[in-house]
């Protein structure tokens, strides 16, 4: 079995992650607000998230966003990649024709 590099599947977690938040923020940024709610809305099933989005955010506060959703996904992406890891079935790893 292959094992994944931590640090590295770690960071691939927390810069998609990253990237997500950017894409929210850019969404909320360029769009009127009845269509950020309906895109918001579609993307939670029908659920209304109107009465919980906040147009107000100030630019240190969307930094902070970012810098903590970088250091949730590379923790998330770390733990998955020990799990990974951990629960392997222990047999090695065969290669491309199929031999040990």
């Amino acid at each position: 079995m292959n094992k994944l590099s931590i640090p590295r599947f770690g960071f691939a977690i927390a810069a998609a992650c990253t990237v997500a938040y950017a894409g929210c923020v850019l969404v909320m940024t360029t769009v009127p607000h009845e269509a950020a709610v309906r895109f918001f809305n579609s993307m939670m099933h029908g659920i209304d998230v109107a009465s919980i989005m906040r147009w107000d955010m100030p630019v240190w506060e969307t930094v902070s966003g970012i810098i903590e959703t970088f250091v949730l996904g590379w923790l998330f992406g770390a733990l998955i990649a020990c799990c990974y890891n951990c629960c392997g079935t222990g047999r090695d790893a065969v290669n491309e024709h199929g031999s040990q």
